[in-house]
Protein backbone atom coordinates (compact mmCIF):
# COMPACT_ATOMS: atom_id res chain seq x y z
CA UNK A 1 0.00 0.00 0.00
CA UNK A 2 1.30 3.48 -0.86
CA UNK A 3 1.51 6.15 1.32
CA UNK A 4 -0.48 8.97 0.88
CA UNK A 5 2.23 11.02 -0.71
CA UNK A 6 3.01 8.22 -2.66
CA UNK A 7 -0.26 7.69 -4.03
CA UNK A 8 -0.02 11.48 -4.60
CA UNK A 9 2.58 11.57 -6.80
CA UNK A 10 1.31 8.75 -8.74
CA UNK A 11 -1.88 10.68 -9.68
CA UNK A 12 0.35 13.28 -10.71
CA UNK A 13 2.47 11.56 -13.28
CA UNK A 14 0.50 10.51 -16.73
CA UNK A 15 1.43 7.19 -16.50
CA UNK A 16 1.13 6.81 -12.76
CA UNK A 17 -0.13 3.94 -11.16
CA UNK A 18 -1.79 4.77 -8.10
CA UNK A 19 -3.13 2.46 -5.70
CA UNK A 20 -6.59 4.04 -4.66
CA UNK A 21 -8.20 7.61 -5.16
CA UNK A 22 -6.34 10.33 -3.23
CA UNK A 23 -8.33 11.12 -0.13
CA UNK A 24 -9.12 14.77 -0.37
CA UNK A 25 -6.06 16.78 1.58
CA UNK A 26 -4.70 13.51 3.11
CA UNK A 27 -1.33 13.94 1.58
CA UNK A 28 -1.03 17.90 2.66
CA UNK A 29 0.09 20.10 5.63
CA UNK A 30 -1.01 23.97 5.02
CA UNK A 31 0.59 25.87 6.54
CA UNK A 32 -0.70 29.35 7.42
CA UNK A 33 1.42 30.82 10.38
CA UNK A 34 3.57 32.15 8.23
CA UNK A 35 4.42 36.19 8.55
CA UNK A 36 2.63 37.37 5.03
CA UNK A 37 -0.47 35.36 6.01
CA UNK A 38 -1.02 37.07 9.30
CA UNK A 39 -0.07 40.28 7.26
CA UNK A 40 -2.71 39.89 4.74
CA UNK A 41 -5.29 38.00 6.37
CA UNK A 42 -4.89 37.99 10.23
CA UNK A 43 -7.08 41.05 10.33
CA UNK A 44 -10.37 38.99 9.14
CA UNK A 45 -12.09 38.59 12.47
CA UNK A 46 -15.29 36.99 12.85
CA UNK A 47 -18.16 40.39 14.25
CA UNK A 48 -16.32 43.29 13.05
CA UNK A 49 -15.22 45.04 9.52
CA UNK A 50 -11.91 45.99 9.65
CA UNK A 51 -9.31 46.91 6.70
CA UNK A 52 -6.40 44.66 5.34
CA UNK A 53 -2.92 45.96 4.31
CA UNK A 54 -3.93 46.86 1.15
CA UNK A 55 -6.53 49.13 2.64
CA UNK A 56 -9.39 46.93 1.40
CA UNK A 57 -12.61 46.82 3.11
CA UNK A 58 -13.32 43.59 5.03
CA UNK A 59 -16.80 42.78 6.45
CA UNK A 60 -17.37 39.55 8.62
CA UNK A 61 -20.81 39.71 10.39
CA UNK A 62 -21.79 37.47 13.00
CA UNK A 63 -24.23 35.50 11.31
CA UNK A 64 -22.24 35.25 7.61
CA UNK A 65 -19.85 32.38 7.63
CA UNK A 66 -16.51 33.78 6.34
CA UNK A 67 -15.18 37.13 5.45
CA UNK A 68 -15.54 39.01 2.45
CA UNK A 69 -14.29 42.36 1.14
CA UNK A 70 -17.34 44.98 0.16
CA UNK A 71 -17.03 48.01 -1.78
CA UNK A 72 -16.62 50.33 0.81
CA UNK A 73 -14.73 52.83 0.37
CA UNK A 74 -12.95 51.31 -2.96
CA UNK A 75 -9.21 52.12 -3.07
CA UNK A 76 -8.85 52.38 -6.30
CA UNK A 77 -12.14 54.37 -7.62
CA UNK A 78 -10.57 55.66 -10.79
CA UNK A 79 -7.88 53.23 -12.52
CA UNK A 80 -6.09 56.06 -14.49
CA UNK A 81 -4.86 57.37 -10.39
CA UNK A 82 -4.34 53.83 -8.89
CA UNK A 83 -0.75 54.94 -8.15
CA UNK A 84 -2.04 57.52 -5.72
CA UNK A 85 -4.38 55.39 -4.16
CA UNK A 86 -2.85 51.93 -4.56
CA UNK A 87 -0.61 51.40 -1.67
CA UNK A 88 1.42 48.06 -2.52
CA UNK A 89 2.18 45.76 1.30
CA UNK A 90 6.02 46.22 1.54
CA UNK A 91 6.32 42.19 1.94
CA UNK A 92 10.03 42.62 1.75
CA UNK A 93 10.21 45.27 4.58
CA UNK A 94 7.54 43.48 6.92
CA UNK A 95 7.86 40.15 6.19
CA UNK A 96 12.03 39.67 5.67
CA UNK A 97 12.93 39.19 9.39
CA UNK A 98 13.72 35.63 10.25
CA UNK A 99 12.17 35.90 13.38
CA UNK A 100 8.78 36.29 12.41
CA UNK A 101 9.20 32.73 9.74
CA UNK A 102 9.93 30.66 12.92
CA UNK A 103 5.82 29.70 13.39
CA UNK A 104 5.10 28.62 10.07
CA UNK A 105 8.95 26.82 10.05
CA UNK A 106 8.05 24.68 12.73
CA UNK A 107 4.48 24.13 11.56
CA UNK A 108 6.43 23.49 8.85
CA UNK A 109 8.95 20.62 10.13
CA UNK A 110 6.22 19.29 11.78
CA UNK A 111 4.19 18.44 8.61
CA UNK A 112 7.23 16.99 7.52
CA UNK A 113 7.44 14.64 10.54
CA UNK A 114 4.19 13.61 9.50
CA UNK A 115 4.89 12.97 6.01
CA UNK A 116 3.06 15.13 4.53
CA UNK A 117 3.74 17.77 1.63
CA UNK A 118 4.58 20.99 3.29
CA UNK A 119 1.87 23.44 1.37
CA UNK A 120 2.43 27.22 1.09
CA UNK A 121 -0.92 28.88 0.97
CA UNK A 122 -1.30 32.53 -0.88
CA UNK A 123 -4.99 33.42 -1.10
CA UNK A 124 -6.60 36.22 -3.19
CA UNK A 125 -5.01 36.01 -6.65
CA UNK A 126 -3.88 38.88 -9.02
CA UNK A 127 -7.02 39.19 -10.82
CA UNK A 128 -9.36 39.02 -7.36
CA UNK A 129 -7.02 41.34 -5.55
CA UNK A 130 -8.32 43.76 -8.74
CA UNK A 131 -11.59 43.72 -7.69
CA UNK A 132 -11.34 43.50 -4.23
CA UNK A 133 -9.45 47.13 -4.73
CA UNK A 134 -12.16 48.65 -7.01
CA UNK A 135 -14.97 45.92 -7.94
CA UNK A 136 -16.27 43.40 -9.83
CA UNK A 137 -17.71 45.84 -12.18
CA UNK A 138 -14.64 47.81 -12.75
CA UNK A 139 -12.35 45.37 -12.45
CA UNK A 140 -13.99 43.79 -15.58
CA UNK A 141 -14.95 46.96 -17.61
CA UNK A 142 -11.28 48.50 -17.20
CA UNK A 143 -10.01 45.47 -18.77
CA UNK A 144 -11.62 47.00 -21.76
CA UNK A 145 -11.57 50.27 -21.18
CA UNK A 146 -8.54 50.99 -19.44
CA UNK A 147 -6.64 48.56 -20.45
CA UNK A 148 -2.68 50.39 -20.35
CA UNK A 149 -4.02 51.42 -16.59
CA UNK A 150 -5.09 47.97 -15.93
CA UNK A 151 -1.83 46.52 -17.29
CA UNK A 152 0.13 48.78 -15.07
CA UNK A 153 -1.83 47.71 -11.64
CA UNK A 154 -2.03 43.93 -12.61
CA UNK A 155 1.69 44.36 -13.70
CA UNK A 156 2.39 45.99 -9.83
CA UNK A 157 0.38 43.40 -7.99
CA UNK A 158 2.04 40.29 -10.17
CA UNK A 159 5.10 41.52 -8.80
CA UNK A 160 4.21 41.93 -5.40
CA UNK A 161 2.33 37.88 -5.84
CA UNK A 162 6.18 36.66 -7.03
CA UNK A 163 7.69 38.21 -4.23
CA UNK A 164 5.29 36.19 -1.98
CA UNK A 165 6.13 33.36 -3.80
CA UNK A 166 9.98 34.14 -3.27
CA UNK A 167 9.71 34.33 0.27
CA UNK A 168 7.74 31.49 0.96
CA UNK A 169 10.05 29.45 -0.95
CA UNK A 170 13.45 30.60 0.64
CA UNK A 171 12.13 30.21 3.98
CA UNK A 172 9.93 27.21 4.17
CA UNK A 173 11.05 25.38 1.02
CA UNK A 174 7.55 24.20 0.95
CA UNK A 175 6.68 21.10 -1.35
CA UNK A 176 3.33 22.82 -2.96
CA UNK A 177 1.84 25.59 -3.29
CA UNK A 178 -2.15 26.33 -3.30
CA UNK A 179 -2.31 29.55 -5.18
CA UNK A 180 -5.80 31.30 -5.54
CA UNK A 181 -7.29 33.06 -8.18
CA UNK A 182 -10.78 32.70 -9.83
CA UNK A 183 -11.26 34.10 -13.15
CA UNK A 184 -14.91 32.85 -13.55
CA UNK A 185 -18.00 32.34 -12.45
CA UNK A 186 -19.84 29.28 -11.87
CA UNK A 187 -21.08 29.06 -15.64
CA UNK A 188 -18.63 31.54 -17.67
CA UNK A 189 -15.58 32.44 -17.85
CA UNK A 190 -15.33 36.63 -16.43
CA UNK A 191 -13.76 37.43 -19.37
CA UNK A 192 -12.80 36.35 -23.14
CA UNK A 193 -9.91 33.76 -23.28
CA UNK A 194 -7.76 36.01 -25.33
CA UNK A 195 -8.17 39.12 -22.64
CA UNK A 196 -7.30 36.61 -20.14
CA UNK A 197 -4.58 35.32 -21.75
CA UNK A 198 -3.29 39.36 -22.79
CA UNK A 199 -3.53 40.24 -18.99
CA UNK A 200 -2.87 37.67 -16.65
CA UNK A 201 -0.95 34.52 -18.63
CA UNK A 202 2.09 36.07 -18.76
CA UNK A 203 2.09 36.93 -14.94
CA UNK A 204 1.24 33.65 -13.50
CA UNK A 205 3.70 32.13 -16.48
CA UNK A 206 6.51 34.15 -13.86
CA UNK A 207 5.36 32.82 -10.58
CA UNK A 208 4.41 29.44 -11.49
CA UNK A 209 7.92 29.15 -13.08
CA UNK A 210 9.97 30.53 -10.19
CA UNK A 211 7.72 27.27 -8.62
CA UNK A 212 8.66 25.06 -10.27
CA UNK A 213 12.15 26.05 -11.08
CA UNK A 214 13.08 25.57 -7.09
CA UNK A 215 10.57 22.01 -7.33
CA UNK A 216 7.60 23.01 -6.33
CA UNK A 217 4.31 21.62 -7.00
CA UNK A 218 1.75 24.56 -8.21
CA UNK A 219 -1.81 24.28 -6.99
CA UNK A 220 -3.98 26.45 -8.54
CA UNK A 221 -7.23 26.81 -6.72
CA UNK A 222 -10.08 28.27 -8.64
CA UNK A 223 -13.55 27.37 -7.80
CA UNK A 224 -14.75 28.34 -11.11
CA UNK A 225 -15.93 27.38 -14.86
CA UNK A 226 -12.53 27.44 -16.55
CA UNK A 227 -12.69 24.84 -19.33
CA UNK A 228 -11.68 27.10 -22.17
CA UNK A 229 -8.50 27.81 -20.25
CA UNK A 230 -7.62 24.47 -19.37
CA UNK A 231 -4.39 24.10 -22.35
CA UNK A 232 -3.69 27.60 -20.64
CA UNK A 233 -3.40 26.09 -17.17
CA UNK A 234 -1.44 23.27 -18.57
CA UNK A 235 0.89 25.59 -20.19
CA UNK A 236 1.54 27.37 -16.91
CA UNK A 237 2.84 24.06 -15.17
CA UNK A 238 -0.40 23.33 -12.90
CA UNK A 239 0.07 20.50 -11.14
CA UNK A 240 -3.51 20.35 -9.75
CA UNK A 241 -6.37 22.00 -10.58
CA UNK A 242 -7.62 22.29 -7.38
CA UNK A 243 -11.68 23.16 -6.88
CA UNK A 244 -12.78 22.04 -10.19
CA UNK A 245 -16.51 22.43 -10.06
CA UNK A 246 -18.93 20.09 -11.99
CA UNK A 247 -20.60 22.61 -13.85
CA UNK A 248 -16.92 22.25 -15.90
CA UNK A 249 -17.50 18.86 -18.00
CA UNK A 250 -14.85 17.09 -15.79
CA UNK A 251 -15.33 13.83 -18.31
CA UNK A 252 -14.05 15.90 -21.17
CA UNK A 253 -11.38 17.45 -19.72
CA UNK A 254 -9.89 14.31 -17.88
CA UNK A 255 -10.07 12.60 -21.64
CA UNK A 256 -8.60 15.77 -23.44
CA UNK A 257 -5.68 16.07 -20.40
CA UNK A 258 -4.48 12.97 -20.03
CA UNK A 259 -2.87 13.52 -17.06
CA UNK A 260 -1.07 16.25 -17.93
CA UNK A 261 -3.10 18.41 -14.74
CA UNK A 262 -4.61 16.64 -12.18
CA UNK A 263 -8.38 17.94 -11.22
CA UNK A 264 -9.22 17.86 -7.94
CA UNK A 265 -12.56 18.55 -6.76
CA UNK A 266 -16.57 17.58 -7.83
CA UNK A 267 -18.28 17.60 -4.14
CA UNK A 268 -21.07 20.04 -4.67
CA UNK A 269 -20.85 22.15 -1.54
CA UNK A 270 -24.79 22.09 -1.62
CA UNK A 271 -24.21 19.01 0.91
CA UNK A 272 -22.16 21.95 3.62
CA UNK A 273 -25.44 22.51 5.20
CA UNK A 274 -26.08 22.58 8.73
CA UNK A 275 -29.10 20.37 7.77
CA UNK A 276 -27.84 17.73 5.97
CA UNK A 277 -27.63 14.02 6.28
CA UNK A 278 -25.42 11.82 6.50
CA UNK A 279 -26.89 9.55 3.63
CA UNK A 280 -26.77 12.69 1.70
CA UNK A 281 -23.51 13.44 2.05
CA UNK A 282 -22.55 10.03 0.82
CA UNK A 283 -24.38 9.99 -1.82
CA UNK A 284 -22.54 13.12 -3.16
CA UNK A 285 -19.60 11.77 -2.47
CA UNK A 286 -19.80 8.22 -4.17
CA UNK A 287 -21.13 9.59 -7.10
CA UNK A 288 -18.56 11.74 -7.48
CA UNK A 289 -15.82 8.81 -6.77
CA UNK A 290 -18.06 6.54 -9.47
CA UNK A 291 -18.56 9.38 -12.15
CA UNK A 292 -14.59 10.70 -12.20
CA UNK A 293 -12.17 8.32 -10.16
CA UNK A 294 -12.18 5.69 -13.16
CA UNK A 295 -10.96 8.08 -15.41
CA UNK A 296 -7.88 9.07 -13.39
CA UNK A 297 -5.70 11.99 -12.24
CA UNK A 298 -9.03 13.01 -10.48
CA UNK A 299 -8.81 13.60 -6.18
CA UNK A 300 -12.41 13.56 -4.72
CA UNK A 301 -12.88 16.84 -2.50
CA UNK A 302 -15.36 19.67 -1.53
CA UNK A 303 -14.59 22.76 -3.72
CA UNK A 304 -13.34 25.23 -1.41
CA UNK A 305 -9.80 26.32 -1.73
CA UNK A 306 -8.52 24.44 1.58
CA UNK A 307 -9.56 21.68 3.76
CA UNK A 308 -12.13 21.49 5.71
CA UNK A 309 -16.06 21.84 5.46
CA UNK A 310 -17.90 24.79 6.96
CA UNK A 311 -20.59 22.34 9.41
CA UNK A 312 -18.03 19.98 11.39
CA UNK A 313 -19.96 17.17 10.56
CA UNK A 314 -19.35 17.64 6.53
CA UNK A 315 -15.84 16.39 6.11
CA UNK A 316 -15.31 13.75 8.37
CA UNK A 317 -18.52 11.62 6.58
CA UNK A 318 -16.63 13.32 2.98
CA UNK A 319 -13.29 11.49 4.30
CA UNK A 320 -15.32 8.04 5.68
CA UNK A 321 -16.95 7.79 2.17
CA UNK A 322 -14.15 7.89 -0.03
CA UNK A 323 -12.39 5.33 2.43
CA UNK A 324 -15.17 3.04 1.95
CA UNK A 325 -15.11 3.18 -2.29
CA UNK A 326 -11.53 3.06 -1.85
CA UNK A 327 -11.97 0.05 0.07
CA UNK A 328 -14.53 -1.40 -2.17
CA UNK A 329 -13.12 -0.58 -5.15
CA UNK A 330 -9.61 -1.39 -4.80
CA UNK A 331 -9.04 -3.55 -1.64
CA UNK A 332 -7.48 -0.52 0.23
CA UNK A 333 -9.32 1.96 2.40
Amino acid sequence: MLTAVENLKETLKVSGKPDRLVNDYEAFGIVDKDPIYVLTRGNRVKGKTTKDAWGVTIAWPEEQLYAFPTEQDKVCPDITEWKDTVKIPDLAGKCSDPALWKDAIAQAEQFRKEGKLVTAYMGTGIFEQSHDLMGMADACMNLLLEPEDMHDLLDAIGEYRYQYAKLLIENIHPDAILSHDDWGSKTSLFMSPDTWREFFKPLYARIYGLMKENGVMVIHHADSFLEPLAEDMVDLGIDIWQGVLNTNNILKLQEQLQGRMTLMGGVDSWVDRPDSTEAEIRAEVRKVCETYGPGGHFIPSITYGRPGTLYPHVNPTLADEIRKYNQETYGIG
